[in-house]
């Protein structure tokens, strides 16, 4: 047990972050001192696209990016949205964006090597680490990168806009950048928490060369092919998708912990944690230089590698290997199998019954994992609205110990009567046949139980062949339950912060194959299995039943911890949204929200559940609890007609739809009933025509409009003699409305890309 703590603590270091460099370290190097300064300028109060504190958060990058000397533009454009984010909801979406990017010339290109972060932070958040932590670190990486010799290839810097609204600078830069023509290596940076190592979570297809060079070029490398998995089966985006829409190859990384912060007004700067920022600073610097001297023409090899990280480095072997590998663990396994029978230890029946009993906790313990949430957010409502809670440690080491309890009671009820040496190949059997399901379906994350499985197979049958009575049995199992340790238990503690405690069963659910994996080490915490009568069996049973006690309340004691130290208060207040949406044309006003289970301060403002789809299309068509507001005297977005023509059955209006006070985003939606909509354009751009439900067929979102308005043209059929538009825009901000009472110092703004907005609607009829 001491030698597996021993491999498990090594295990947890190496996913710490390095200690942060300061201001005066080498000027070849990276560091997280001179980063934070421009860190502590970019995330000084919240800089939507559009807005006037993003363009002064631009003009900074520009300033920084000439100082040293680079080639340095602003690409201004109008872009389409890349994947479905938040314009989904409202229709085609497309938005202003300004993209500042710089280069530095390669001596010998072969390719391009681009960093990619974006500099637009939330509305309702000053983006201290997302994202101004990958744009601080590409700053300084460029600094670092000019200081020293020139690159063989290129080395663009693309710090893009409107990346939280619709990834539009993004798209705006791949696919229309000149720079971006022949495509090229992306490295892009994310951070979607405070704290934590930061993860290569996101990968071009066909990776095995830019793995090899993650793995041999950044100092600090932590990825999973599982994470790579995952990710692409998720509906998630970054700029990465953007990128990958148009071919380029790459590497996506972020830091992940502290997910409570996300996209809220505690994301400040002085809540990055340093170390994180050291470490995508360092991995950066390490990729852009070795990218930079490598010979980028045949980055796309033909399979995916699996890889995970190991005290030391990262573990990788090509992705083809995958299915033999699994068949291999089903075949020792099932050799281990055959040797324990032969070998008396176990007979045929009990075999089967130790597979069919490893299913229990299998199944069990994500199960308990779940309810023991559920009983949480019952008592505390608030967190079903983060991400994680503000100090998860309580919660995340209450799963484990509830998954360890589950083990180690099945365990002990079984064993006397199954046998010891069952149970384990039980266990082992169920992680090979895993092995081989994920191996077909997920094939990145088959190394999970593979590899334990042929480790723990292997360690068996050298146990059972060596006839000394010595240590070595012992040392063969428990080397064996290492290389399962090393495995499974960094994936435990990179789950929790990846998916948050509302799905802590997943975890829960890794947490006991970490378990079986063990047990013939856990085993030796048991008397002799078998053999004791009266007093000694009562005592046997109660012996081993220690384990399993002490689990139980160790989870129980921790999750009631957690909810002792993890209290709402002023720096850690309870996530609220509220909305508020008026109607121009009628003078009604409402307040809504997207709370399920309101909090206190949210149910002084909304009762009942309503649909507001036909009144705002522009909110979506999602239903929202809704109160009544007293209506604020605010203009609603004005429509022009600027051409109106036929052509047989069709009908083209050209329209400029402009916002009457500074606003983040505005919508238009066409009436089904009066209209079809065949064709569209925004700023002389097409977008998509969509079918879509509802009264409103068509809809329109652009984010970060222009002042002076946006032309919007529409070929229609027409089924109406009028027809009828539905104009929105919405800005942020609701202090200065009727009736609104400020939030207490323990109430707080949950991190969505609606909270605090402020809708203003009218129909036109042309």
């Amino acid at each position: 047990m001491a030698a597996l703590a021993a491999v498990g603590a090594g295990s947890l270091l190496d996913l710490r972050t390095p200690a942060p460099s300061p201001a005066s370290a080498p000027a070849d190097e990276f560091s997280a001192g001179r980063a934070y300064e421009d860190v502590q300028v970019i995330a000084a109060r919240p800089h939507a696209a559009g807005s006037a504190a993003n363009d002064q958060v631009r003009a900074h990058i520009e300033q920084r990016l000439r100082g040293l000397g680079l080639e340095t533009e602003v690409q201004d454009t109008v872009a389409p949205e890349a994947g479905q984010l938040s314009g989904a909801a409202g229709g085609a979406t497309v938005a202003r964006v300004r993209n500042v990017v710089a280069r530095v010339p390669g001596t010998d290109p072969t390719g391009r090597v681009f960093l990619v972060a974006h500099y637009d932070s939330v509305q309702t958040g000053p983006g201290g680490n997302d994202d101004a932590a990958g744009t601080s670190a590409i700053l300084e990486v460029a600094r670092a990168l000019a200081a020293g010799p020139k690159p063989r290839n290129d080395i663009v810097f693309v710090l893009t806009d409107a990346e939280e609204a619709c990834l539009c600078g993004a798209a705006a830069f791949a696919a229309s950048h000149p720079l971006a023509a022949d495509g090229g290596v992306v490295l892009n940076l994310e951070a979607r928490g405070s704290t934590g190592p930061v993860i290569m979570f996101e990968t071009s297809k066909n990776n095995s060369r830019l793995v090899d060079v993650f793995g041999r070029a950044a100092p600090h490398p932590v990825g999973t092919s599982f994470a790579v998995e995952i990710y692409r089966a998720l509906p998630n985006d970054t700029d990465f998708t953007a990128f990958l829409d148009q071919k380029f190859v790459g590497l996506n990384s972020a830091y992940i912990d502290g997910g409570a912060i996300y996209h809220t007004p505690l994301d400040t700067p002085a809540a990055m944690d340093r170390g994180s920022l050291q470490q995508h600073g360092d991995n950066a610097l390490g990729l852009a230089r070795e990218f930079g001297r490598t010979d980028l023409t045949d980055l796309r090899s033909g399979h995916d590698a699996t890889y995970f990280p190991v005290p030391g480095g990262l573990v990788r072997y090509p992705g083809w290997l995958t299915l033999p590998l699994a068949l291999l663990a089903v075949a020792a396994v099932a050799a281990l199998g055959w040797l324990t029978r032969r070998s008396g230890r176990a007979s045929a029946g009990r075999l089967a019954a130790g597979f069919g009993l490893a299913l229990v906790p299998i199944v069990v313990a994500p199960a308990a994992a779940q309810l023991l949430w559920l009983a949480i957010t019952t008592i505390r409502p608030g967190y079903a609205e983060l991400l994680d809670p503000y100090r998860p440690i309580w919660y995340r080491l209450a799963v484990v110990a509830l998954a360890a309890a589950m083990v180690f009671t099945w365990y002990a009820l079984l064993r006397r009567r199954i046998g010891p040496a069952a149970l384990a190949v039980g266990g082992l059997a169920w992680l090979a046949l895993l092995g081989v399901l994920l191996a077909v379906a997920v094939p990145g994350g088959a190394y999970l139980t593979t590899l334990p499985a042929l480790a723990g197979a292997l360690g068996g049958l050298v146990a059972l062949r060596t006839r000394q009575t010595g240590p070595w049995p012992v040392v063969a199992v428990t080397a064996a339950a290492a290389v399962g340790v090393a495995i499974l238990l960094p994936t435990v503690v990179l789950l929790f912060p990846a998916l948050g405690m509302a799905m802590g069963g997943v975890v829960a659910l890794v947490a006991v194959l970490l378990g079986l994996t063990a047990l013939p080490v856990v085993d030796l915490l048991h008397p002799q299995a078998g053999g004791q009568r009266g007093l000694a069996a009562l005592r046997a049973r109660r012996l081993a039943m220690l384990p399993a006690g002490a689990a139980a309340v160790a989870a129980v004691m921790l999750a009631g911890v957690g909810l002792a130290v993890d209290r709402f208060d002023a720096d850690h207040p309870a996530p609220t949204h509220l909305m508020y949406a008026l109607d121009a044309g009628t003078g009604q006003a409402r307040w809504l929200s997207r709370e399920t289970d309101p909090q206190p301060w949210t149910d002084g403002y909304v009762d009942g559940v309503t649909d507001v789809g036909d009144d705002f299309p522009g909110l979506g068509d999602a239903e929202l609890r809704a109160g009544p507001a007293q209506a604020a005297n605010l203009p609603a977005p004005k429509l022009d007609v600027v051409a109106d023509s036929t052509s047989g059955d069709e009908r083209t209006l050209r329209l400029r739809l402009t916002p009457q006070r500074t606003v983040r985003l505005a919508t238009l939606h066409v009436d089904t009933a009066t209209a079809t909509v065949l064709r569209a354009e925004v700023a002389g751009r097409s977008v998509p025509v969509e079918a879509r439900d509802g009264r409103w067929g068509f809809g329109l979102v652009f984010h970060a409009p222009p002042s002076e308005g946006v032309e919007v043209t529409l070929t229609l059929r027409p089924i109406a003699a009028q027809v009828a538009l539905r104009a929105m825009d919405a800005s942020d901000g609701l202090d200065a409305l009727p009736g609104f009472r400020p939030r207490p110092p323990a109430v707080g703004v949950v991190g969505s890309h609606s909270s605090e907005m402020l809708a203003v609607a009218r129909t036109y009829p042309i």
